[in-house]
């Protein structure tokens, strides 16, 4: 690859459930050599030449099984640059409640299904000050049902909420 961040995207799978809005996440294998059980949204790696949606519609097919006919982009959020030196673009695609899941149990253990209302609970969010090549950097948290829902997964899910719901950054 050429020099620089390696290009990477996610999907952020919106789906209805029981009338309420619901992103759809999932927890990592623990016999991963990177961010295993972390809790991510289906993605990875750009191949060379594919655009970012592509890749994250190719993702989520080989992660979770959900055909990417199935997905209607509703559209880019910004680009984050981690501290593994990835450019990740998240793009929000709306999904049916009714996808059927086929999981890639060499990369997944499980889907998470986080209700909006759960995120935007503020006693469930956190921001933490870790440092990092002699920097300090906010590490936002969301906990979940015994899990937390950090790192860069958090802050693509902050980022989505305060874009649907125009919150202050």
């Amino acid at each position: 690859m050429p020099p620089g961040p390696v290009p990477a995207a996610v999907l952020v799978p919106l789906f209805l459930k029981r009338g309420e809005l619901h992103l759809l996440l999932t927890k990592r294998s623990a016999q991963l050599n990177h961010h295993a059980g972390e809790i991510s949204f289906p993605g990875g790696v750009c191949n060379p030449e594919e655009h970012s949606r592509d890749a994250a519609l190719r993702e989520t097919w080989e992660e979770v099984g959900i055909d990417p006919a199935n997905v209607d982009i509703l559209g880019p959020l910004d680009d984050v640059y981690s501290i593994h030196h990835y450019n990740v673009s998240p793009y929000v695609g709306f999904i049916s409640d009714q996808f059927p899941l086929k999981l890639n149990r060499s990369e997944i253990d499980k889907v998470i299904e986080v209700p909006l209302t759960h995120l935007m609970d503020p006693f469930f969010f956190r921001i933490e000050e870790w440092g990092w090549q002699g920097r300090n950097y906010p590490v936002y948290f969301f906990r979940f049902n015994g899990d937390d829902i950090w790192g860069m997964t958090a802050e693509i899910v902050k980022n989505f909420l305060d874009v649907v719901f125009e919150r202050g950054q």
